[in-house]
């Protein structure tokens, strides 16, 4: 048994790296196939509400999909539907082929991220602690290693129907490959389970060890884990798309010192992703999510209301660090609230919080007609707070223990 847990591990951390890498090669290709397809900002942004849509549809149906199939059977084909996918925008030759192509894509991103962080329950449960994070630290590592090879296949000339094609050809032989490693499908309840009639059984994380428990989830809870799930990844979606802005518009730095402040952002979520497990193993999951979106908070305060560049990158860098280990909790426990509908609960909190990702720019963008884009950032620290003070919501209770 320990070794399928080492190889369900390793498969999980290569799903993880392979996802980020998949959709960061799509995203350094935008500009290209923007040009190449001849349509405007304009048009792109509403063709790029597709790949959120398709997201969203892939997520709700993979939820089920998993529950009842196992993530040892979604998730490679998972896989290999948004690796197979990924090639199709490189192809496109005008707005409607790349409005197919972005749907298409973001349903294979939806089940992939559905399905591995519903394979990382199972692997943490076998596991008796917390991993989810070091599992999302994977899928930003998958991101840093596209935007390094997009950059020099680039700066070379190549098309983006060859470099997505080879991109595509090389996620299917991985998939291949680490699919035999995945974790047998076994069935939700086992006789180590607490009895039926345990009320003092619930599902949330506990601080110290990972543990099994009876699926006591209610719609309730789920619904509130979603909803903060929203208001964090609303936070990271500003930083994605308004960090760099924020310090050349009104620090009035230059293109390249800009560009640092999402390297900030994303280089602090990375490493404190990789740290938090081990923090959530000591501390537990609700002080995490507590102390770090108001780490969060804090940063982003400082970001918006710098007076130079130093202070705005330092306030990006702890805004990641802040967010870096809190989304993973609430997937972590939202995956082992009910072992039976694990797959979609873990979809229903992945949805809406990419909808809160989608949503975060698209509330600063307006925001910034009524108040300047400094204090229209002050927004998502009220937001954070709101989490901070909703973190109670992973306290401990009684769990039972596997034997």
């Amino acid at each position: 048994m320990e070794t399928s847990l080492r190889n369900g591990r390793r498969a999980t951390f290569a799903f993880f790296l392979l996802n980020g890498f998949l959709m960061g090669m799509w995203i350094v290709h935008i500009p290209v196939v923007e040009r190449h397809t001849g349509i405007g900002h304009a048009e792109l942004g509403r063709l790029l509400l597709l790949l959120g849509a398709g997201a969203f549809l892939g997520m709700r149906l993979a939820g089920p999909l998993t529950d009842r199939l196992g993530a040892r059977r979604v998730l490679p084909a998972s896989a290999a539907l948004c690796g197979a996918a990924v090639v199709l925008p490189g192809l496109a030759d005008g707005a409607p082929a790349l409005g197919a192509a972005l749907l298409l894509l973001g349903i294979g991103n939806g089940t992939l991220d559905v399905s591995m962080n519903a394979h990382a329950v199972e692997v943490e449960r076998g596991y008796d602690r917390p991993l989810m994070s070091a599992f999302h630290a994977a899928f930003s590592v998958g991101g840093v290693l596209a935007a390094l090879a997009g950059a020099l296949v680039l700066d070379r000339g190549w098309s983006p129907a060859a470099v997505l094609g080879a991109t595509a050809a090389g996620s299917l032989v991985v998939t291949a490959c680490t699919t035999r490693l995945l974790l047998p499908h076994a069935p939700a309840h086992t006789p180590s389970d607490p009895t039926p009639s345990d009320p003092a059984a619930i599902g949330p994380l506990t601080t110290g060890p990972v543990t099994t428990v009876r699926p006591t989830a209610s719609p309730r809870r789920i619904r509130i884990l979603a909803a903060l799930a929203f208001l964090l990844m609303l936070c990271e979606g500003v930083a994605n798309d308004w960090s760099t802005p924020h310090l050349r518009d009104v620090l009035g730095a230059p293109a390249g010192t800009a560009a640092l402040a999402y390297g900030a952002f994303a280089t602090a979520m990375t490493a404190g992703r990789m740290l938090a497990d081990r923090v959530a193993g000591r501390v537990g999951p609700a002080a995490v999510l507590r102390a770090g979106s108001a780490v969060a908070a804090a940063g982003l305060a400082l970001a918006a209301l710098a007076p130079n560049v130093p202070a705005a990158l330092t306030g990006w860098a702890v805004l990641g660090a802040g967010l870096s280990g809190c989304v993973p909790q609430l997937f972590s426990a939202a995956g082992h609230a009910d072992p039976a509908a694990a797959g979609a609960n873990v979809a229903r909190v992945a949805g809406l919080g990419y909808l809160g990702m989608l949503a975060g720019p698209a509330v600063i963008g307006p925001l910034t007609h009524l108040v300047p884009l400094g204090p229209a950032l002050l927004l998502p620290v009220v937001l954070c707070l709101v989490v901070s003070a909703a973190s109670g919501v992973l306290a401990p209770g009684r769990p039972s223990r596997t034997a």
